[in-house]
């Protein structure tokens, strides 16, 4: 528990905090003071492979820093932003279909269904698979062939069925 919360804390606004530091200047190194200029020479003087070693190109790391390319760009918006607002295109609605009109559900985007809708279309597909063919539903529902199709093949609605018990005589239903 303690473990997602320092989480939370640790990654809360992470990239503004990071571009916030990379926008930032940059501190510039301190000036020598004229006592370690002296020191730095004669050290300098003293051991002269330091200059070398500093001044020297290590052509190994030469090769894997020219393997390493970095190329970033800014994703091209597709959508045309206008007056600093996302322009959305109107979706297009359908009413629901049947006398069960749900009261909550007013409109139902096209290529969509309600759940009392699917176990309809499931249920009228059991029972007349020649009059309701998945070419039907999908021109009556506004639904593509393939998702009707995937549709009928993994969705099935239940059948109850009550079994009477075997000592006892059935009771007919009413």
């Amino acid at each position: 528990m303690g473990a997602r919360v320092t989480r939370a804390f640790r990654n809360f606004n992470l990239e503004n905090r990071a571009e916030r530091e990379l926008s930032r200047m940059k501190p510039s190194t301190a000036p020598k003071h004229p006592s370690t200029r002296s020191l730095l020479r004669e050290q300098l003087s003293q051991h002269p492979e330091i200059k070398e070693e500093v001044s020297r190109k290590d052509n190994e790391l030469l090769l894997l820093l020219k393997d390493v390319y970095v190329d970033s760009r800014d994703p091209v918006s597709s959508l045309p932003v206008k007056d600093g607002e996302l322009q959305q295109k109107p979706k297009e609605f359908r009413l629901p279909i049947g006398h069960h009109l749900d009261k909550n559900v007013t409109d139902i985007p096209k290529g969509k269904i309600s759940v009392v809708e699917a176990l309809t279309l499931l249920n009228n597909h059991k029972l007349s698979p020649e009059t309701w063919t998945a070419e039907k539903i999908a021109q009556e529902y506004y639904l593509e062939l393939k998702d009707v199709n995937s549709l009928l093949k993994y969705f099935v609605t239940f059948e109850v069925k009550i079994f009477p018990p075997e000592d006892r005589k059935a009771i007919p239903s009413k």
